[in-house]
């Protein structure tokens, strides 16, 4: 009974203490009304907010999730230079931006959200939208030589890591 309160009131309890204390590093004040103010946002956001989070993840392979961490490490920089690069380009070598449909295997909601974020980290792709049923995703990429190599490349440095991270499996 007293866990079912506590799990109603604290629904994710490193969210509520974080919020709580990033509102007391941000005021700049430990005041008794700063405290308190602090740990109403740290409680009720957190509650308010309970359904736009989605399901609870479950991490199958915590050494694919360290190694696809250090691949997109790498990419970053990868596609910092390719992108100054492009910037930089004149005349016949300017980049060419355009739209991809990725197609998708990986349904977890939470591996969907980790992919959204890689797309948006890696310089010169850009998550754009995800079809209403999961099986389509439209990357923008700012430098597009071969549609099918740079779909290949996301289903097989992203999505696969993320399917066996996320669901226990490989891509088929």
């Amino acid at each position: 009974m007293t866990r079912m309160i506590v799990k109603r009131w604290l629904p994710a309890p490193l969210l509520s203490a974080g919020l709580a204390g990033l509102w007391l590093v941000l005021n700049r004040s430990y005041t008794a009304g700063d405290l308190l103010l602090a740990a109403l946002l740290g409680v009720g956001v957190p509650a308010l907010t309970r359904s736009l989070r989605p399901t609870a993840a479950s991490l199958h392979r915590p050494w694919v999730a360290l190694k696809l961490f250090a691949r997109v490490g790498v990419d970053v920089v990868i596609w910092n230079f390719r992108v100054l690069r492009g910037t930089l380009s004149s005349g016949e070598n300017l980049p060419r931006g355009e739209f991809v449909q990725v197609p998708l295997d990986l349904r977890d909601p939470n591996g969907l959200a980790v992919l959204a974020a890689i797309m948006c980290v890696i310089p010169g792709t850009i998550w754009s939208e995800l079809a209403l049923d999961r099986s389509v995703l439209l990357v923008h990429i700012f430098d597009l030589h071969d549609e099918q190599a740079e779909i290949d490349l996301i289903k097989l440095r992203y999505e696969r890591p993320l399917m066996e991270i996320f669901e226990g499996r490989s891509a088929p």
